[in-house]
């Protein structure tokens, strides 16, 4: 039984030792196999660096190689330039000697032609030498060249000089083709034998000139000033014809010859005219400058006047379009006081004819359809003004034109002077005219006379002629600015001339409300003498606004017609009426005492209706309904409003004390003591009632904040607009009661 068990047992295990035996010799293998592999890897890693070291010798040698067939290459390329800039170094030597000696042969057989095209060559060639002239040879080749440019120069100008010489005239045989090669090697030359050239046979050609137009000739005085003009023409003409193909185009000689001539003639003329001062008149000035000015709008036709950057013409701070502006004409500059003293004369005069028109021809016809008529007399002047501007900034912008505008003022002051303040309507007194100022200080009650409807027209004439001066003058003075010179322009000032014709405006407006107020004023004293405490029934309008509606329906749509074309003015004059009017009306108001409750419902109704007309004021008795300016409105409203819170207050009875005073300072937002004192004379109450009134009033007056004045006053303060409608409707309500 146990032998049967334990002999599988035994060959179990020794399978067992066998399969263990089997690994263990497997490991023992895989160890030797990798140690193989490893010592494998490490020769082919020694087979690779000796492969690379290989491969960096043979680059090595490689570079080497190119380094020497370069370096062989290089050498090559420098010996080739070397030799190129050789060869062509010696071919320019070759070039300059022989030019040197070709141009020396030349400019002594004066073949001018040849010598320019050589020349400028040689010089070409001698510019790549500047290095060289260290070298002998070269140095004396180059000293040899200015030799010949000098020679050159000096035989130029001497055959000049032989062909136009100074003294005497021109040989026969006039300009060859010599001197036009010769004026193309000046051209190569120093700069300054082509200005020497030219400048003398410019001085060659003007030198009859001169003779002809000496000081002491009669050809040279300004009543022929237009015999020099067409000499300079005659001899540029002569010009062209002979010299024009001599000298090179881009010498502009004919324009430097016109350009010389000019100056010579602006100091002759200058010189004579300083000699002569005493014979010189406006008129022969004028004659003289206009004929030169036309002689500069020629040259500016006929020249571009490029030459003219040489500093030699006047510069101007307002250059024209002319370039030649001022060239000759500059000189009559410091004679011009001739013109201004001219001009002053003349403008006095004018003056003086508008003043004796306007006596002869008498005040303008009423103009009921197109607004006032502007004098023609005003148009008149500043055509001339215009006129004088323009011609006077033709012949200078500087200190001239200031002396101009200094006339401009003078007569500016004097028109508004003789023709238009000096021609206002005067009222007459028992002591002789009245003047405006005095109209303005006339005493309330006295007697002044109305003006027709002539006299209203012509104030409205000058008003509106006023105001055409006033927007003009201004229109003047941005002219003058435009013609004067930048450095003066802040001495052109025309605002003392501007409030000049703004005050002649301002006494127009002043005349007509006074005129208006006037007439007025005996209705207002009528109504302030009526026994108002005797009236015993409300009625219509009032006698007396009957007669202030009429004057007001009388002057007004005159007004307003004749002041059709500037309607801000009359717009004014609406606002100065109201505001001269409505404070008078108060006035006369308080003293309408005493005064019974029927006669203050009455007062009321007539202010009322004196409200709606004031309100209609600028289109009343016009077809056309316009509404009236909020500014006017406001002033109306506020100034009437008073005067009927003045009445109700009246009205009101004035017990119990609190509720009387109260009532006053809900009704008058300017309520004073002042003011209450005169509703309550208005009431017909005794002082001793008085005092007790008011000093209860005193007591519920809110007091006033610092630096108010607390004394009465006819300011119109304006009410809220929720106290103003309710006043409004209050207001209505009585009248339609009492109607």
């Amino acid at each position: 039984m146990l032998s049967s068990i334990s002999i599988p047992c035994s060959q179990q295990s020794k399978r067992l030792d066998d399969n263990i035996r089997t690994v263990v010799r497997g490991q023992t293998n895989v160890g030797q196999d990798g140690r193989q592999a490893l010592e494998e890897a490490q020769k082919a890693i020694q087979q690779l660096f000796g492969k690379i070291k290989d491969i960096k010798d043979k680059a090595e040698k490689s570079e080497q190689m190119v380094k020497e067939i370069t370096r062989d290459i290089k050498q090559l390329d420098h010996a080739k330039r070397h030799l190129t800039t050789s060869i062509t170094t010696l071919n320019h030597l070759h070039m300059l000697a022989g030019g040197v000696d070709s141009l020396e042969a030349m400019t002594r057989r004066r073949q001018y032609g040849e010598v320019a095209n050589l020349l400028q060559g040689v010089m070409n060639v001698l510019e790549h030498f500047h290095k060289y002239m260290g070298i002998p040879q070269i140095r004396q080749l180059s000293e040899r060249v200015k030799a010949a440019q000098t020679e050159l120069g000096q035989q130029i100008l001497a055959d000049f000089e032989e062909a136009f010489p100074s003294q005497g005239t021109k040989r026969p045989g006039g300009p060859s083709n010599v001197l036009r090669d010769a004026c193309l090697v000046a051209n190569i030359l120093d700069p300054r034998i082509k200005q020497e050239i030219m400048k003398k046979f410019i001085k060659q050609h003007l030198s009859e000139y001169l003779v002809l137009f000496q000081e002491n000739q009669d050809v040279a005085w300004l009543d022929k000033i237009d015999r020099r003009y067409a000499w300079i023409k005659r001899q540029l003409v002569d010009y062209e014809e002979k010299y024009g193909r001599m000298f090179p185009r881009e010498w502009y000689m004919a324009e430097r010859i016109a350009i010389e001539f000019c100056h010579v003639t602006r100091t002759e003329l200058a010189k004579i005219m300083r000699t002569r001062a005493k014979e010189i008149e406006v008129k022969l000035l004028l004659f003289a400058i206009q004929r030169t000015t036309n002689f500069e709008g020629f040259l500016a036709k006929r020249f571009s006047g490029c030459t003219l950057t040489d500093g030699t013409l006047p510069k101007k701070p307002k250059a024209p379009d002319n370039p030649f502006h001022g060239i000759v004409s500059k000189c009559f500059e410091p004679h011009l006081y001739v013109y201004i003293e001219s001009q002053d004369k003349n403008l006095g005069e004018l003056i003086d004819r508008f003043v004796a028109d306007f006596k002869a021809q008498g005040p303008p016809k009423p103009n009921t359809d197109e607004g006032g008529a502007v004098l023609p007399s005003c148009a008149d002047l500043f055509v001339y003004y215009k006129k004088c501007m323009v011609q006077c900034s033709q012949l200078s912008t500087g200190e001239p034109m200031i002396a101009l505008t200094t006339i401009f003022q003078k007569y500016l002051r004097e028109y508004a002077w003789k023709i238009l303040s000096g021609n206002l309507p005067k009222t007459t007194t028992s002591s002789g005219g009245l003047t405006i100022s005095s109209l303005l200080k006339e005493k309330e009650g006295s007697e002044v006379a109305k003006f027709t409807l002539e006299e209203l027209c012509l104030i409205c004439s000058i008003l509106s002629t006023a105001e055409y001066c006033l927007a003009t003058t201004q229109q003047l003075e941005e002219k003058l600015k435009e013609k004067v010179d930048i450095s003066l322009i802040e001495r052109i000032n025309l605002t003392g001339e501007m409030d000049t014709f703004s005050t002649v405006i301002s006494s127009s407006i002043q005349l007509l409300v006074q005129d208006l107020d006037a007439a007025c004023d005996p209705a207002l004293t009528a109504m302030s003498k009526m026994q108002w405490q005797n009236v015993e029934h409300v009625g219509d309008q009032s006698p007396y606004v009957t007669s202030v509606i009429l004057h007001i329906k009388q002057n007004v749509p005159i007004i307003r017609d004749n002041l059709a074309s500037t309607r801000k003015y009359f717009t004014q004059f609406c606002i100065k009426f109201a505001n001269s009017f409505i404070p008078k009306f108060i006035t006369h108001l308080f003293k309408c005492k005493p005064i019974s409750m029927v006669g203050a419902e009455q007062l009321l109704l007539d202010t009322h209706s004196l409200k709606m007309v004031l309100l209609d004021l600028p289109s009343i008795g016009s077809q056309v309904v316009r509404k009236a300016p909020a500014s006017y409105t406001k002033i109306v409203v506020k100034g009437m409003t008073r005067a009927e819170m003045i009445l109700k207050v009246v009205m009101a009875p004035h017990e119990p004390l609190v509720v009387f005073v109260d009532n006053y300072i809900k009704l008058l937002t300017d309520c004073n003591t002042e003011t209450f004192q005169k509703i309550l004379d208005m009431k017909g109450l005794k002082r001793s009632e008085q005092s007790s009134m008011l000093e209860l009033l005193r007591q519920r007056l809110p007091a006033p904040p610092s630096g108010a004045e607390s004394t009465g006053s006819l300011s119109l303060m304006a009410p809220t607009p929720e106290q103003e409608s309710s006043r409004i409707r209050k207001l209505e309500k009585l009248i339609k009661k009492r109607l």
